[in-house]
């Protein structure tokens, strides 16, 4: 089946890659763009399913790609411009929604999803990650361990279900808090150490350890029994 294709045009670096990978990382082929003529080019190009337009774009504005585009596309504004007359502009323009900065990257996959679903590209799935005496229901955000239910707070499962995506991957606290909690907040490392001393508590049984120490480096996600 054919990925479905996102335009991510932001000028800010950072923005872009950690877009890029929470798109990826669901499956979402990813194009970007720092300005609006190369957003042009690869919309023509590439035509894809779904825009994420910064409104102040250099060389043409996302109002301007906006307006230029002939074909029917899905189009969410990425913005720091947080006026309500901002906001009607993009919405008179045919934007489907409008983000504004700064945002969680999981905020803006979120957005993304109920965008595609309402345009019919995408449907929901029951997907899971199943590990040994470990199942976790990607679409009622549940975890199971050894078949028992085990409350996670949001993070808490933001963070299993990235490390779990990427077993046996050792990242770093400075890669966890970007990929889960954004490249906008502000807290250190003791905020990583506190969830995944959590997340072993509540996860760990008599059988298996998941979340692993990697000294010098972080922490990996691997199925070890005890």
């Amino acid at each position: 089946m054919e990925r479905i294709k996102i335009l991510v045009a932001d000028d800010e670096p950072n923005i872009t890659e950690v877009l890029q990978l929470y798109l990826q990382e669901e499956g979402f082929e990813v194009f970007t763009a720092a300005d609006g003529q190369a957003a042009l080019a690869v919309e023509e190009k590439q035509r894809p399913d779904l825009l994420l337009l910064d409104v102040m774009l250099p060389k043409h504005s996302g109002w301007e790609i906006c307006s230029s585009i002939e074909r029917k596309v899905p189009v969410i504004f990425l913005t720091a411009k947080s006026a309500e007359a901002d906001k009607l502009t993009g919405f008179s323009l045919g934007a489907d929604d409008y983000i504004t900065k700064p945002f969680s990257p999981r905020e803006v996959l979120a957005r993304v999803k109920a965008v595609l679903r309402r345009s019919g590209l995408l449907t929901d799935s029951s997907s899971q990650l199943e590990f040994p005496e470990l199942r976790i229901d990607l679409a009622a955000q549940s975890v199971y361990s050894c078949e028992q239910h085990t409350q996670l707070s949001p993070k808490e499962f933001e963070l299993l279900v990235f490390m779990a995506r990427h077993a046996k991957l050792a990242f770093s606290r400075d890669q966890l808090l970007t990929n889960v909690w954004g490249y906008d907040f502000d807290g250190g490392d003791r905020t990583v150490d506190a969830t995944i001393k959590r997340l072993r508590q509540k996860i760990d049984n008599p059988k298996y350890n998941y979340i692993h120490t990697v000294w010098g480096v972080g922490y990996k996600f691997e199925v070890a029994s005890k």
